[in-house]
């Protein structure tokens, strides 16, 4: 058994480890959005499901020493596509939605490898099963699982504090490497055991255990893929959450992926890990939160707390999903349908969210539908498979009332989701994410605003009175540090660059003569800041809107001279890594003139970016400033920080001397980041 063990846990840990590498390989490729993760979920999803397929397939069809030579072969193919280091041919050149790049250059990457270590636990698990007598293959499922933990978790705390991108693949490689000599020699092992005295003995009781145990109906294959895809969706559906109010990092990959492989470990080591009537009542109760902060409580319930109810509705959610999937997998001899039925179902779910859901919904709405069918489906398990001191009667008066109280929790769920939708002038989704615009004030008309909100973050304001409506508001006040910067040397005109639109207020500072450029990945932003505001149809300079990824374009571009630029792009409530390395900033100043001023909105929740800036604009022979202003309520002004960055000594001079800047102090144990190393933990404040 500790070859097979061995091998199982090589595989899963292989097969988690890579999932964040190749992710966070890829993020700076298509804007740094918290998309780019749940795309690649769908696909590590469906590269299960063809696992799966293929490893029942050979169980079924294929005779034992076909079955292991068929697979050392496609394992010795796999080993020519090293290392996993994407082309850069798959960068996109122009904007859209990148879904299927990014599931082709997944493809291309570690398709095959990823592939092969799908279909390992199931193949083993069944090659473990005909080869020992009274074999209970679910204990190396829960094993699986353990390895896939243990992947996740040591990635953000120990592999990419440490190792660098290119460090990261080869090492990944190199391990793969070693891994198919071991699987090889697993296989080589089987084959010799199915043609002697074991498979002999297996196969003379294969009869008696096939009349003992009933094969699985459509039916319940339906409840297996079911159970699976609300899982799936609820996982799906919470790392959005998580990933568009604080930011697409690894460390927020993890958790809500963790928790589900922490269900499947306790599931299925041992049935007294999930206690049913609990975890119903734990449901219960986090449904009633759910419905109270999602959509009722929103506003004055603090991130954090919302950040662990979420983890807690996955844990609680999953527990019950798993449960009720392990109380009803089927006889070992069946396994590799049970697989290929879950894996189908967590496909169905990343289809469902990463897919279906952009293009059906305007908002995040498939965490309630998710939450909804967790309550029903195991319904349907709990009266299909009943505890046994159920009287039949009983056991219908129980549905009843779970279904009941299922039915009101969903209508509180969609009468606030009907509530949410007509306080807002525009809902709309992308790949990008889902934004709104909504009115507020209006009960006095000088001082109404249009707010615009992406994800769970307030992206701009403008008021509508015609008198005010130029004025800058919210992170762009004068004494802002893009406000400061702006306003210095007014006379003569100036060429300015702006990485992220919004809706476009700082358009309010150009002046007849001034050029604006913005860059704006999101084409849903550029069609909300023409027709929901009007600060770029109002800006008496000359600009221009180049749709794409603001650092993909300045690379193709030739050098635009600006006087001042601007970089103003978020992802959730922090800033694109890749717009923060040192090559980021060797890009912006071969784009500015000598005494040129680069302004970097740092403003963020939980995240200290001023010093990795400081080091930045260090590499590139400049000094930085940190301008933090307070916010004035009545004006819509927010409180801000920005991080200036220059050679011009008279304006470092100017700003010191007049103190509405300061320098940063270093922080202690942080590196420079590059495009190939960046540690998000150890900013954290």
């Amino acid at each position: 058994m500790l070859l097979y063990a061995l091998t199982i846990f090589a595989s899963a840990f292989l097969l988690f480890q890579v999932q964040p590498i190749i992710a966070r390989l890829i993020l700076p490729w298509f804007g740094g959005s918290a998309g780019v993760w749940i795309t690649c979920l769908l696909f590590f999803q469906v590269a299960l499901l063809l696992g799966y397929l293929y490893a029942h397939g050979t169980i079924r069809y294929l005779a034992p020493k076909r079955q292991a030579l068929l697979h050392l072969g496609l394992l010795a193919g796999s080993a020519l596509l090293l290392p996993i280091t994407p082309n850069q041919s798959w960068k996109p050149l122009t904007a859209g939605d990148p879904t299927l790049r990014i599931l082709g250059l997944l493809t291309t990457t570690i398709g095959l490898p990823y592939f092969l270590l799908s279909a390992t636990s199931p193949l083993l698990q069944a090659w473990y099963t005909r080869s020992r007598k009274e074999a209970v293959p679910y204990r190396l499922f829960a094993l699986s699982n353990a390895a896939c933990l243990l992947a996740l978790i040591s990635y953000p705390l120990l592999v990419e504090p440490f190792f660098s991108n290119r460090a990261q693949t080869h090492w990944w490689s190199a391990a793969y490497l070693a891994f198919l000599a071991l699987c090889g020699a697993t296989a080589l092992r089987q084959r010799r055991t199915e043609s002697g005295r074991l498979r002999a003995a297996t196969e003379a009781e294969e009869p008696v255990t096939a009349a003992a145990k009933a094969r699985p109906g459509w039916d319940l294959m339906a409840l297996w893929v079911a159970m699976a895809a609300c899982a799936s969706i609820l996982l799906l559906s919470v790392t959005n959450h998580l990933t568009k109010n604080v930011a697409p990092i690894p460390f927020l990959w993890v958790l809500p992926l963790g928790i589900y492989l922490l269900t499947l470990i306790f599931c299925f080591d041992r049935p007294g890990w999930y206690k049913r009537q609990w975890y119903l009542l734990l449901l219960v109760a986090d449904l009633v939160l759910l419905a109270y902060v999602l959509f009722l409580g929103s506003g004055i319930v603090h991130l954090k707390v919302v950040i662990t109810l979420f983890a807690s509705l996955l844990l609680v959610c999953c527990m019950v999903c798993h449960g009720e999937l392990a109380h009803i997998k089927p006889a070992p001899q069946y396994l590799t349908s049970f697989y290929l039925m879950m894996a189908l179902g967590g496909a169905v779910g990343g289809v469902f969210v990463a897919l279906a859901a952009p293009h059906l919904f305007s908002g995040y709405y498939e965490l309630p539908i998710g939450v909804a069918a967790c309550v029903f489906i195991p319904l349907l398990v709990i009266y299909r498979n009943p505890p046994k001191p159920y009287t039949r009667s009983a056991r219908l008066q129980a549905t009843v009332a779970m279904m009941g109280f299922a039915l009101v929790i969903l209508v509180v769920l969609i009468t606030a989701i009907r509530g949410s939708m007509g306080q807002h002038r525009l809902l709309a989704r992308n790949f990008y994410g889902a934004l709104w615009t909504a009115d507020s004030g209006l009960e006095t008309p000088e001082n109404a605003t249009r707010a615009f909100v992406h994800g769970g973050i307030n992206h701009g304001e403008q008021f509508l009175a015609s008198r005010k409506r130029r004025q800058p508001t919210a992170y762009y006040g004068p004494q802002s540090g893009v406000g400061l910067a702006l306003l210095q040397d007014p006379a003569r005109p100036r060429r300015v660059g702006l990485i992220g639109l919004g809706v476009g207020i700082l358009a309010s500072y150009g002046r007849p003569g001034d050029y604006y450029r913005f860059y704006e990945i999101n084409p849903l932003v550029i069609r909300v800041a023409n027709t929901e505001f009007s600060f770029l149809k109002d800006c008496p300079a000359r600009v221009d809107v180049v749709e794409g990824d603001g650092r993909l374009a300045l690379e193709r571009e030739p050098s635009q001279e600006f006087d001042i630029l601007v970089a103003d792009a978020f992802s959730g409530d922090a800033v694109p890594v890749h717009l923060l390395t040192e090559q980021a900033f060797a890009l912006y100043f071969r784009h500015l003139k000598k005494n040129g001023i680069l302004a970097v909105h740092v403003t963020n929740t939980y995240l200290d970016l001023a010093p990795i800036l400081q080091l930045a604009a260090a590499s590139a022979g400049k000094e930085a400033l940190l301008v933090a202003s307070p916010g004035d309520k009545e004006k819509h002004f927010f409180s801000t920080v920005w991080v200036l960055a220059t050679g011009c000594r008279e304006f470092i001079d100017k700003a010191l001397s007049e103190g509405w800047a300061r320098r940063i102090e270093p922080r202690p144990g942080v590196r420079p980041w590059t495009d190939d190393y960046s540690n998000l933990l150890a900013i954290l404040k």
